[in-house]
């Protein structure tokens, strides 16, 4: 094996990263929503799945060029000549005639447009709130979306007026019609909860005159991603009843709901948007392709409906799932496998890669990028805590443990899996270990392990990633003269409280977007989240105290460590404010602080100049305070 370099920041910036493919009704094509460098764009490629290898999808031009070009076994071409998708879930639809697509434009209204290109049509426009989580019917004369999060509605592909279907809750998302078309399903929560609290899984006649019923979900579980069978014998959704979000299926009615794999694995995620796709019914409806969650790691597995029995298909993340003909596409990654949308027959188990979305120049990283090792804590309660352990490559030199990077993921309500992460790769091709713990309040393990943060966030989750810092210095997993506390959102939260709890313990601390103040992020965040800290802390006013005490701003003077803040001045989430905040204190205490705001952005990055100029920024940062990020000390 050559030499390992440091990858470049412009290169673990760049690329193409994909979501929603959605096979046509013959599953001849696959169309998908890219997204690179120049914006957004609707691709569709042609699947055919050859003996040999297909070649990688070519560079897409920027949206609106029209364009066509041939890979090895596969025919792609941009869709053009209308308005930008958005970049968003639940965007895109086929429709029947397997010629058209509908999608939901950047601008917020619903269009059609030829699959091979063209002008695009506007359905509807003017929208309150705007339209996600798009459906077309089984007939292709309706769509159904929902409006503003909440009214679940339908419009003819021609166009005309909207028809409210059910707007009864506070939330809804991912409506699915019956093959018949006299029916919608979907997923709708009320606040306080959020929907992996109580989510609710309900059917309602689809012309608007029908109250909904509910099929499954509740106060003690919840329940998302309904589906129909093909055939109209069944309705499939994910369920928590059971203690882990498991594949159930019901009468089509939604009555003799049943667990159809019961096991100790989640077979989706949180839901934070439209459009998740964690499972796909085989076109005769006697098999469902799942996705299951291995502690991180995943696996996507095929289960006969009839029998109940389970057959694994491929290793890796698999989301997004689709199937139409034989094929099964969906977006895969690992931790060596970089993003693509691949196609897998499951009668054969031969995959093909119909498009990648990582630079050529980072694919040789999967040469050497190690595979992450599932890990294991006690907290202080005695509580087992799991996490994944990245080493970097025993190729790179120097002996001895590690500069480590103790990365806490966001949600909190959430999990960071084994994907192929290009910054993850930055770090670790410089010689970094890292750690991604699963506090309490984590997904894949289990609603009871989810549930142990509620009243304690803040609190809880840091002890568990603390406790996962001390068994990294007990197990020399890494240096503890160079430990680093990572994160974005609620983890960079949880990295700037790992420093005011343990100020010796961490060298630097690395806080993108975090939330700095609890009782202004449940006063200012956007309406999907204006009750999370209802249930993670505790109601308003009542609670008051314990949103200022858990708050990194109110622990400021117990952070000792450098910090380096950055934050999108256009934050929907947490307000920009709440970095600068913290920053003036910490200066005024005379802890050394960098604090920079990205003009445009918003919770996270969209542009790839700032994806770098964060990678580099973190790098000189961690440069300037004497941290080598290589093996030798």
């Amino acid at each position: 094996m050559s030499q390992i370099e440091p990858l470049a920041a412009a290169a673990c910036a760049g690329g193409r990263s994909f979501s929603e493919p959605r096979l046509s009704p013959d599953g001849s094509s696959v169309a998908f929503v890219a997204r690179h460098a120049g914006g957004t764009s609707l691709v569709v490629v042609d699947v055919g799945l050859p003996a040999a290898k297909g070649a990688s999808l070519p560079p897409l031009p920027p949206h609106g060029e029209v364009s066509q070009y041939r890979t090895v076994g596969h025919e792609g071409r941009v869709v053009a000549g209308g308005p930008e998708p958005a970049g968003r879930g639940g965007v895109l639809a086929w429709l029947a005639d397997g010629g058209r697509l509908a999608y939901v434009t950047r601008a917020g209204e619903v269009a059609v447009v030829a699959a091979g290109g063209g002008a695009s049509e506007i359905v509807a426009s003017d929208i309150e709130g705007g339209p996600s989580a798009l459906a077309a019917s089984p007939d292709g004369s309706r769509l159904a979306f929902v409006a503003d999060t909440r009214a679940v509605s339908t419009v003819a592909v021609g166009g005309g007026p909207v028809t409210v279907v059910s707007d009864g809750a506070d939330f809804a998302l991912d409506p699915c019609w019956s093959p018949d078309g006299e029916r919608l399903a979907w997923q709708e929560w009320d606040v306080p909860a959020m929907p992996w609290d109580a989510g609710r899984v309900v059917i309602a006649p689809a012309s608007g005159h029908g109250e909904p019923w509910l099929v499954a979900g509740g106060p003690d579980m919840s329940a998302q991603e309904p589906r129909f069978a093909p055939d109209g014998s069944a309705l499939a959704f994910l369920c928590d009843a059971g203690g882990w979000l498991n594949l159930w299926v019901a009468r089509a009615d939604g009555t003799r709901q049943r667990p159809l794999v019961l096991e100790e694995h989640e077979h989706g995620g949180p839901v934070w948007g439209g459009g998740q796709r964690s499972f796909a019914w085989s076109p005769d409806s006697r098999s469902i392709a799942f996705t299951r969650n291995e502690g991180g790691f995943g696996r996507l597995c095929v289960v006969d409906v009839a029998t109940g029995e389970v057959h694994q298909l491929s290793r890796g993340i698999h989301t997004s799932l689709t199937w139409a003909g034989d094929v099964v596409a969906c977006v895969r990654s690992g931790a060596r496998t970089p993003t693509t949308v691949v196609g897998v027959r499951p009668a054969t188990g031969v995959r093909q890669t119909l498009a990648t979305g990582t630079e050529v120049d980072l694919l040789g990283a999967a040469e050497w990028m190690p595979e992450p090792e599932l890990v294991e804590w006690r907290a202080e309660d005695g509580s087992v805590v799991h996490g994944r352990l990245w080493r970097p490559p025993a190729e790179l030199p120097g002996d001895g443990a590690p500069p480590l990077l103790v990365w806490a993921h966001g949600g909190p309500t959430d999990q960071r899996q084994v994907t192929f992460d290009p910054r993850l790769v930055f770090f670790v091709s410089r010689g970094w270990a890292v750690l991604h713990p699963d506090p309490r309040g984590s997904t894949g393990w289990g609603r009871a392990w989810a549930e142990g943060l509620r009243g304690g966030w803040g609190e809880v989750d840091v002890g568990d990633v603390a406790a996962g810092a001390a068994a990294a210095v007990e197990r020399g997993w890494g240096d503890p003269a160079r430990m680093v506390a990572m994160g974005g959102s609620a983890g960079g939260m949880t990295a700037l409280l790992l420093a005011a709890r343990d100020p010796q313990r961490w060298a630097a601390v690395v806080a993108l977007y975090p939330v700095c103040d609890l009782a202004d992020l449940a006063a200012t965040t956007h309406r999907f989240e204006a009750h999370y800290t209802v249930g993670l802390i505790g109601p308003l006013p009542g609670a008051a105290e314990a949103h200022r005490a858990r708050s990194p701003l109110s622990q400021a003077d117990r952070i000792a460590a450098p910090v380096l803040l950055l934050h999108g001045s256009d934050d929907p989430v947490v307000p920009a404010a709440q970095s600068a905040e913290l920053a003036a204190v910490l200066r005024s205490r005379g802890v050394p602080v960098e604090h920079h705001v990205y003009e445009g952005e918003g919770h996270g990055w969209r542009s790839q100049a700032t994806v770098q100029d964060e990678l580099e920024r973190t790098e000189a940062f961690l440069d300037r305070l004497g941290l080598p990020q290589n093996r030798q000390r």
